[in-house]
């Protein structure tokens, strides 16, 4: 198994199948890249299916043992099932989706070899639920989530972003968890660094002081420094890696994007690393790269000047050379 300079291991791999997405979410970063989504149709630069199973063969050469697939929408991709198919036996495979696609599609996914899903949900209202993302599929989305829960893709995590816009929801998505067996809510802290709109973020201390006062019990998870809270017997889990050192000093997973670069970190855009052709070779040689590339973020490599903008922290800047001013 490989590590970064900073001890971490690499044992898991964040694969984007498609930056296409059919909805258009006011908070969406797209796995870092920002709003490069074009048309619906398959696009020329989208890894085959070939491509991401070789990826993944060469992966487990190192020891990788779980993969994520996500988009945009990664569901788009029709071939799906035959890529969670022909991934390595020996990862453990999981979906991040909106949930449209999975009435219809979830028993295949389950039956060609994934485990779990987390769907994005940030309302339990119809109405608020379309102002957030733009879409009307609102009863899609519950039809999805009940169709995993059917297909045994237990638990299913409902995703979050919690923004000015959202956190008033965070009670009915709390009880939306309690009352049903089988799902998972897990709050996720909105990162204007790549998001935009700093004005929306909010102190999401907030959130856990609100959960604490409801809460049965909490846990607390030595793994990103996250807390766990259980409330009226739903699991509540928060995010929160913005300004979090313990979260980035445990992350153990490195992204591939849909066009085929490896990225070592979610929330830098200037770490992308071609695969070139794809050959083993090249995605050997690519991916020791950017585990030995990789930096730590918030707190370490960013960190924040007097105006509260995020800088590059000295340190890491590139050493100056003769003739430079």
């Amino acid at each position: 198994m490989l590590s970064d300079a900073f001890g971490r291991e690499v044992s898991g791999v964040r694969v984007s199948l498609t930056d296409r997405c059919n909805f258009d979410c006011v908070y969406c970063h797209n796995e870092g890249l920002g709003d490069t989504r074009g048309p619906q149709e398959p696009q020329d630069d989208e890894m085959t299916a070939d491509e991401v199973v070789r990826f993944l063969d060469v992966a487990a050469e190192y020891d990788v043992g779980k993969v994520k697939f996500t988009g945009g929408e990664p569901m788009l991709r029709e071939d799906l099932e035959e890529i969670v198919r022909r991934t390595p036996d020996s990862m453990e495979i999981s979906v991040t989706t909106n949930g449209t696609f999975l009435p219809g599609r979830a028993e295949a996914l389950a039956d060609a070899g994934v485990v779990r899903v987390n769907v994005s949900q940030d309302a339990v209202d119809p109405e608020a639920f379309a102002e957030i993302t733009q879409s009307g599929a609102y009863d899609r989305v519950v039809e999805g989530v009940d169709a995993a829960l059917d297909a045994g893709l237990a638990p299913v995590k409902l995703n979050m972003v919690v923004f000015e816009g959202t956190a008033g929801y965070v009670p009915e998505m709390v009880d939306r968890v309690a009352e049903r067996d089988g799902l998972q809510l897990q709050l996720i802290e909105y990162m204007p660094e790549i998001a935009g709109n700093p004005e929306w973020a909010i102190d999401i201390e907030r959130v856990h002081g609100w959960l604490a006062e409801q809460a049965d019990r909490v846990e607390h998870r030595e793994m990103h420094d996250r807390r766990r809270y259980f409330v009226d017997g739903g699991m509540v889990e928060i995010v929160d890696p913005v300004g979090n050192e313990t979260f980035c000093a445990n992350c153990h997973r490195v992204r591939v994007t849909h066009d085929g670069k490896l990225k070592g970190c979610l929330n830098r855009g200037d770490d992308h690393r071609s695969m070139g052709e794809m050959t083993r070779d090249e995605i050997r040689e690519t991916f020791e790269e950017t585990v030995a590339n990789r930096v730590p973020y918030y707190g370490e490599y960013l960190v924040e000047d007097d105006d509260g903008e995020w800088v590059v922290n000295e340190k890491y800047l590139p050493a100056p050379t003769a003739g430079d001013d």
